[in-house]
């Protein structure tokens, strides 16, 4: 069986492509696992401080959940269904959007479902101008179930969120940047470039600020903005002590460019 997700490394980002071209992409659970195991050997990996996921082939990031998988799982109940399709596709999703590193997805084509899903919880996003979207779980008899009901209302408002739950309704690229689902769309030959290029500008900065800026953002979404600035003043006093902090104070008082070393 051919790798389920390709792994390449570029100047310190790694490009996850999920690599089901022939099924669009779609998420069975050895892939949903695939994806947790890379994220997993790239935390701990310090050559790598930022990663790119996006799909194999011309047409699709991710068609969602595989369905004939999912609806064999169904059969067997409910609690079944719960256990090996809700609660792993809601772990990577989960993994995705509370990793310390930056994730940029590069929506390459049709992200439909779980592949929504991964791009909501996504810190970032470039989409192709070839890309398009949909919440279609209604069409099967189902609510979104990787966090879909949860995130895109955060990010699109309760009303523009709920109209594209209700109605299964695909969406283009261009009102994908409306609502906030996407930072950017780009040509589709532009887009593995564009989203490098953002995440060079990202690799300017210190990771170890970085990792703070996400933990106090990701966190603070779901708290009061009273428990959120307890969440900031924490994040701060773990970087304040830090080489990067000093270094980055010292460069920028004599105008040079900064030397981090992540510690």
């Amino acid at each position: 069986m051919s790798e389920l997700v390709l792994c390449e490394t570029r100047n310190a980002v790694a490009i996850l492509t999920l690599n089901r071209p022939e099924k669009l992409n779609a998420l069975n659970y050895a892939l949903v696992d695939r994806i947790k195991e890379r994220l997993d050997a790239i935390e701990g990996d310090s050559s790598v401080r930022a990663v790119i996921l996006t799909g194999a082939g011309e047409r699709a990031f991710s068609a969602g959940a595989d369905i004939t998988e999912f609806s064999q799982t169904l059969r067997e109940g409910p609690d079944a269904a719960v256990r090996a399709f809700v609660r792993r596709g809601q772990s990577m999703t989960a993994r995705i959007e509370s990793f310390p590193k930056p994730v940029i997805v590069a929506v390459n084509g049709i992200a439909f479902g779980g592949g929504c899903e991964i791009t909501e919880a996504a810190h970032l996003a470039v989409a192709s101008e070839q890309a398009s979207f949909a919440k279609p779980e209604i069409n099967i008899g189902i609510p979104p179930t990787f966090g879909g009901t949860q995130r895109l209302p955060r990010l699109a408002g309760r009303k523009r969120a709920l109209e594209l739950l209700l109605t299964g309704d695909t969406f283009s690229a261009r009102h994908a940047l409306e609502i906030g689902l996407v930072n950017r769309i780009v040509a589709h030959e532009d887009l593995l470039p564009s989203a490098l290029e953002l995440a060079g500008r990202i690799l300017r900065h210190s990771p170890l600020a970085a990792a703070r800026i996400l933990t106090a953002v990701t966190r603070g979404l779901n708290a009061t903005i009273g428990e959120g600035l307890e969440i900031e003043s924490e994040q701060f006093a773990r970087m304040a002590p830090t080489r990067d902090t000093r270094e980055a104070l010292d460069a920028w008082l004599v105008r040079r460019s900064p030397n981090y070393q992540a510690r």
